[in-house]
């Protein structure tokens, strides 16, 4: 979503915030801001679209103030434009705002009636003019902003500047992420440590509720009844990346190429290759005395929980129910004490999946969660953290955070199945080690490349795709489709095989691309008759298979893409790598923003 930063500092900060939005940039977003105080008067600098635009004009008139904020800012009310883009103004106040402030039309019309003029069409405006009608009734600064937010209602971080004061930045978290970051003599504000990093590596996290009087050498916070409260100060591991293309292309190219390497160290941590064992990891419930596991989440993380509902429920005999979090949050689903729940997030930040999580709690069951942030909201709200390895993920469309939470639940798959006695210790270290190829597996996907490239600029002018798999696959193919929709902006849907004849096969003709995922398994046999009602109707086949898949498949195809021989439990994380690769080619031919695509951003802290 949007990105916050705000710095008290000791020298003209308006380049060091425009750095430190360009690390937020994954977030997505469609217009630039950046405010300062100099000489205690508010200015200000805007732009529509990337940043590029906003240094110019930063170049062309410079902000030399020591203190200031900025926001990149994804739309929500009001279209995207330099008027609607933050910070936004009202007489002494600055303002930037990531959220939805659900109660503005209410709020907005009583300061109308008091005489408060509207320059644009957001939300956020309306909590500037709050804050500057609180002063007008002669509140100072802290008084205003506490005042003002004991009114809005919803989901927002807030980060607010006071004209005359260059020592006060006031900070505000109700849901979406906001931390203070620690220097010698000045201080940071920031939607996430990765931020932060270039300034400092000792974090102050607020919660929820939280507002924080931000001052060169002080930091007080204050929870919603204005009480002052404590917040452990700790040191992020957000300064131990770098965010650099290197020589790829694209963030999303690299993250791709990264996941050989990320995979690895993830399996690593949650299994011992040399003993065959899981190891001993500290977890929130005991897989043996559950009788059922909750996961829950959005997205291509949805997807990840599915292909581990088939893990947990095949290999352990643990049944599993599985929701999108913005349905299971609203659906009062009914849960049993003897259950537990577990929730996946790449950035432990997703709206929905938190709301589910506090669900779950309230309701008494044990908390999981598998994040690749462990200093997130849903990291530190569970009861358990199994986190990933992937390192940021910039790329707005998941590639190596995906593969990293497939690896993290086959793991404790198998770490269920030897708890509830499901494996003898033979089968477990003979999974363990088939799972312990996958890096192997995904380098030698990876020289496919030229293949896949080639194919993908035939892909570019197509229309529509569909993607069908089964078991396991069936997920996968509908994790193509999204990547394939996110980036390249060709519709696309993923289907169970199966299901073709009841529905989708309506749409089959000579121009429709058909991506089907089948390595040569038990039920190779069945997706392959899928095939030939495809082929019957002139649909373009692309096949993705093994070697033996390839050799037993009896229809003509546009393409096959043979991945190498693979042990079944591998075979989501080997076979993502083919269909990440044949969206990013086709994004790149058709000249789309592969890393920040439209509409779209990277960790979704609203509904």
């Amino acid at each position: 979503m949007c990105g916050i930063v705000g710095i008290v500092g000791r020298t003209p900060v308006a380049p060091l915030i425009v750095d430190a939005l360009k690390r937020l940039e994954y977030r997505g977003y469609d217009s630039a801001g950046v405010a300062t105080i100099e000489k205690g008067r508010l200015d200000r600098r805007r732009a529509e679209g990337k940043l590029v635009n906003l240094e110019r004009r930063i170049g062309e008139e410079p902000l030399d103030g020591l203190i200031g904020i900025g926001h990149t800012r994804w739309a929500t009310h009001g279209v995207p434009n330099e008027t609607n883009a933050h910070p936004h103004f009202s007489k002494d106040v600055a303002i930037v705002h990531n959220g939805i402030i659900e109660n503005f039309a209410e709020l907005r019309a009583g300061l109308l009636a008091d005489g408060y003029e509207f320059t644009s069409q957001t939300d956020t405006e309306v909590v500037a003019h709050m804050v500057s009608r609180e002063m007008d009734r002669g509140a100072d600064p802290e008084q205003a902003a506490f005042r003002t937010l004991q009114q809005l209602e919803g989901a927002f971080a807030l980060a607010i500047m006071f004209r005359g004061d260059d020592d006060l930045i006031i900070g505000a978290r109700n849901g979406p992420p906001l931390a203070v970051g620690h220097g010698d003599g000045e201080m940071f504000l920031g939607s996430d440590a990765i931020a932060l990093a270039p300034f400092t590596n000792a974090i102050t996290y607020l919660e929820d509720g939280d507002w924080a009087v931000v001052r060169r050498n002080e930091l007080k916070i204050h929870d919603m009844t204005g009480a002052e409260v404590q917040r452990k100060r700790q040191q992020s591991i957000g300064t131990s990346f770098l965010v650099d293309k290197g020589n790829y292309r694209h963030f999303m190219e690299k993250e791709i190429y990264e996941q050989p390497e990320v995979i690895s160290h993830t399996l690593a941590h949650y299994l011992d290759f040399t003993t065959g064992a899981a190891k001993q990891i500290e977890m929130p419930f005991d897989f043996a005395k559950i009788d059922r596991l909750a996961i829950s989440a959005c997205g291509t993380a949805y997807l990840a929980g599915l292909v581990g509902k088939y893990w947990f429920e095949r290999l352990a005999r643990l049944p599993v129910d599985i929701d999108i979090a913005s349905e299971f949050r609203y659906r009062e689903m009914p849960l049993s004490k003897e259950s537990a729940a577990l929730f996946i997030s790449q950035s432990g930040e997703t709206a929905d999946t938190l709301a589910s999580l506090r669900y779950c709690k309230q309701e008494g069951l044990p908390i999981a969660s598998i994040v690749n942030v462990r200093e997130s909201t849903i990291a530190r709200e569970s009861n358990g953290v199994f986190p990933t390895l992937a390192g940021p993920e910039i790329g707005v469309a998941s590639t190596k955070a995906f593969t990293c939470q497939l690896s993290v639940l086959a793991s404790l798959a198998v770490k269920a199945a030897a708890d509830r006695g499901k494996v003898t210790p033979q089968e477990q270290a003979g999974l363990i080690r088939q799972l312990s190829e996958a890096p192997k597996y995904a380098n030698q996907v990876l020289k496919l490349s030229d293949q896949i490239e080639k194919l993908a600029r035939e892909l570019a002018h197509v229309k529509h795709m569909l993607y069908l798999g089964r078991d396991t696959n069936f997920p996968l193919a509908m994790e193509g489709a999204l990547k394939l929709k996110e980036i390249s902006y060709i519709h696309a849907e993923g289907y169970a095989a199966g299901e073709l004849k009841h529905g989708p096969i309506a749409l089959i003709d000579e121009t429709m691309p058909v991506v089907v995922i089948a390595p040569h398994d038990r039920i190779f046999e069945k997706t392959v008759s899928n095939m030939q009602e495809v082929a019957a109707r002139g649909g373009k086949i692309i096949l993705i298979t093994d070697r033996k898949g390839a050799e037993q498949a009896t229809v003509q195809t546009l393409e096959t893409i043979v991945v190498p021989d693979v042990p079944e439990i591998i075979t989501p994380i080997v076979y993502a790598l083919p269909v990440q690769m044949l969206a990013y080619y086709t994004a790149v031919f058709m000249g789309t923003d592969v890393d920040q695509p439209r509409n779209l951003a990277k960790s979704v802290t609203v509904e």
